[in-house]
């Protein structure tokens, strides 16, 4: 009898040690996120992006990211685009979770440069009105609130809320956005 309940402590033992161990330093992950632009017209305007981050030490990340935002403007019954290509780099701060970070909540902060262009460059829209806003190059920083949960130990759910404050711009200088990911780490 003896035996059995030594073996059934060494696999219980044996079960729980085994627990896979989260945000360890070094440790790289692949983030794809979605979302929607902060607006009154939601669904319409939509970022995507995808980030490496590089885990330090006590729940900490270094992250860098590409995005692509696609941004529209009525006017008339015409849809003007804007468009937005950027990359930005930062750091992501621990601030609340478990014992074990299978639940964090992250604030992150990150340096944004890029691009946007407006109508693809077409200054005259059909009617004869000009445009005069121009595509520019665009540099500031951003911000994020993360809440990340642990579904495997190699797949995180991100749920984020974001925003960036952008110069060089001929248009709205605060752009906010929230959205879902899914990070893959290696």
């Amino acid at each position: 009898m003896k035996k059995y309940i030594y073996t059934v402590m060494l696999l219980v033992m044996g079960i729980s040690v085994t627990q896979a161990q989260r945000m360890l330093p070094k440790q790289k992950g692949l983030e794809i996120s979605t979302g929607v632009l902060s607006n009154d017209k939601i669904g319409n305007d939509y970022y995507i992006s995808a980030a490496m981050t590089v885990n330090v030490k006590n729940g900490n990340y270094q992250l860098w990211a590409l995005e692509y935002n696609h941004h529209y403007h009525d006017y008339k019954e015409l849809r003007i685009p804007h468009e937005t290509y950027t990359a930005e780099g930062g750091y992501s701060f621990f601030l609340l979770g478990d014992a074990r970070k299978n639940i964090t909540l992250n604030l992150s902060i990150t340096g944004v440069v890029g691009y946007e262009t407006i109508n693809r460059g077409e200054a005259m829209l059909y009617d004869g009105a000009e445009i005069l806003s121009q595509d520019n190059f665009i540099y500031g920083g951003g911000g994020r609130l993360t809440f990340e949960t642990y579904l495997s130990d190699r797949f995180v759910l991100v749920l984020q809320g974001r925003t960036k404050i952008v110069w060089g711009t001929d248009l709205q200088q605060f752009r906010p956005s929230a959205g879902v990911g899914l990070r893959f780490n290696f």
